[in-house]
């Protein structure tokens, strides 16, 4: 263990220099991001083939660890960013579960399952994408841009870090995607545009613009170009070019208005928006990076424009959608040469206890018996006399995680229990992780060494006796005659939601998004010739042929809250 530990890389980073007289944004507890380190990643499955000796990637994780993995091989490589981070709209965002081959009928029909959730303290936000920004910066190229998707309540938060990671002299655009829709706000015009932020690591950056069909009217005057004579040669060049689109677009849709787009995923955006952008700052064969993918759209645009792509999400819904959007575009663009369709998909620090971290602290609370307290508190919860403080969910914890708790202990009340009893402790601590470095808990001692602190770590991974979150899903698999036929599935945690809702189900397909059949497993890597993938109501068949030269069978069927049970035998 000491070995591996000696092996870790490590990376720094320059910070930008302050320019005298521009401003710069602060927040409680803002800390400089300069170092992190490598984590690694397992290949876990594999779809299509290499190209020119690239194979797309998709990786499941903290984004944070997700690129610091990734320094090592893209560290200024990436031709361009598209991100859509958590706009801190204070919601809950939810999928629709409904039975597969069921018609909707009433509100019985369907429940709601929380894909993640978009509540911050203000500070702790900053800082999340302060972080970030920094590593999305390292792996940009020297011609590359980025494009963050955001809105009114945290553009100028954003503009300001942008600034100060990017630098001012590399702000491009603020792009305005205007929308419309039913709205009556109380004392305020309807908010009907999100905000795009456009920055490139250098002047140098690619750009081809976007050229839109022109149109005269009422409101056209003539005035082309500065011309005031209606100059006849320039209106037939730009009616025949069109004209650059400007950095206000009111001719993209949102998705719930393109209904064949739709997959049922929060806040995904429409397929004309990412094309716009990725034809705008990049060329074919350049690398698009997105690394809070969601529903994959950039990824799936990416592909279809000949781009090589790498995506990351930590919402295992999102690794499962997006991987099913990939594997039906493969087949739609089986006959074009010249697009990159293979892709692999990584697991970074091996961390799947929890598939939504949405739903993770709820997990923990309940299975901890943990008493919440007010949202605006520091602590989590309390359990036996201890405040409890639930660290990042599905990564190891570092001394880094404990930044914000120690910029936000309650410092006053420590100094009143120091002087009113000497040798006791002045907090008893509870800290429950996935995983944590050694030192944790005496790093957090010495640092605060001025106060007696009582710590105490539960870790998921290895305590897992601690908890009985959920139910293993079961199978029943018979093999006769050259056949493989799935008799039954048992996704406890989906029964035991359906129950609730007293939905019926009358066959264990309506319940299954996906079966996926690798039938040479090589014990590591799946790599399924088998992708029974079901496309709106649709059912899978559930009976499959098995090759002649068949040896290990794997088998992953994904159920409708995307959690997967995989199944295998030796033939």
């Amino acid at each position: 263990m000491m070995q591996e530990q000696l092996k870790v890389e490590n990376y720094e980073f320059e910070a930008k220099k302050t320019i005298k007289g521009y401003p710069e944004l602060h927040w409680t507890g803002k800390r400089p991001y300069r170092t992190t380190q490598y984590f690694p990643a397992q290949l876990k499955e594999s779809y299509g083939y290499e190209k020119e000796g690239w194979m797309n990637k998709i990786f499941w994780g903290d984004n944070l660890q997700v690129m610091s993995h990734m320094l090592r091989e893209y560290r200024g490589k990436i031709d361009l960013i598209y991100i859509d981070p958590p706009f801190d709209s204070k919601a809950d965002y939810k999928k629709k579960i409904k039975l597969k081959g069921k018609k909707i009928t009433n509100d019985n029909n369907f429940f709601e399952e929380k894909q993640y959730t978009d509540i911050w303290s203000n500070d702790e936000y900053l800082q999340f994408m302060y972080e970030r920004l920094i590593l999305l910066r390292e792996l940009l190229s020297d011609t590359g841009s980025i494009y963050l998707h955001c809105d009114y309540r945290k553009v100028h938060h954003l503009r300001c870090i942008m600034d100060e990671v990017f630098g001012i002299d590399n702000f491009r655009n603020e792009i305005s995607w205007c929308y419309t829709g039913p709205s009556a706000p109380k004392g305020a015009f309807p908010r009907k545009h999100d905000n795009i932020l456009f920055y490139s690591k250098s002047k140098d950056n690619n750009f081809n613009g976007d050229f839109v069909e022109y149109k005269s009217g009422i409101h056209n005057t003539g005035q082309v170009f500065g011309s005031t004579d209606g100059d006849a040669d320039k209106i037939e060049k730009l009616k025949e070019r069109g004209k650059l689109v400007e950095d206000w677009w009111t001719d993209i849709y949102t998705t719930d208005r393109v209904r064949s787009e739709m997959l049922g995923y929060p806040t995904q955006k429409p397929e004309k928006l990412l094309e716009r952008i990725i034809k705008a700052s990049s060329n074919e064969g350049d690398i698009v990076f997105d690394c809070f993918m969601g529903s994959g759209t950039c990824q799936a645009i990416a592909m279809k424009l000949g781009r090589k792509f790498i995506g990351a999400d930590i919402n295992m819904g999102s690794i499962q959608i997006t991987t099913k959007r990939l594997i039906s575009l493969q087949k739609e663009l089986s006959d074009k040469d010249d697009v990159f369709t293979g892709f692999e998909v990584y697991n970074v620090n091996n961390y799947d206890f929890f598939r939504n971290p949405a739903q993770a602290k709820e997990l923990l609370v309940e299975a901890l018996e943990i008493q919440t307290v007010d949202s605006r508190n520091i602590y989590d919860g309390e359990k036996d006399g201890r405040m409890v403080k639930i660290m990042p969910i599905n990564r190891i914890s570092t001394k880094a995680d404990l930044e914000e708790l120690k910029a936000n202990f309650p410092y006053k009340t420590f100094e009143k229990r120091k002087a009113e009893k000497t040798n006791e402790p002045v907090e008893k601590l509870l800290l429950v992780c996935m995983g944590h470095e050694p030192d944790l808990k005496v790093s957090l001692e010495q640092e605060l060494s001025d106060y007696k602190l009582d710590i105490e770590i539960v870790d998921i991974l290895r305590d897992k006796s601690v908890l009985e979150l959920k139910r293993d899903s079961e199978i029943e698999v018979e093999i006769d005659n050259g056949i493989l036929k799935i008799v039954n599935f048992y996704p406890m945690n989906l029964l035991q939601k359906l129950s609730i809702q007293k939905e019926f189900v009358d066959d264990w397909r309506q319940l299954v998004e996906s079966v996926m059949i690798d039938f040479n497993y090589d014990g590591a890597v799946m790599q399924p010739s088998i992708t029974d993938i079901t496309e709106k109501n649709e059912i899978v068949n559930g009976e499959y042929s098995i090759p002649k030269d068949a040896g290990t069978v794997r088998v992953k069927i994904t159920d409708l809250l995307s959690e997967s049970l995989e199944w295998e035998v030796k033939l």
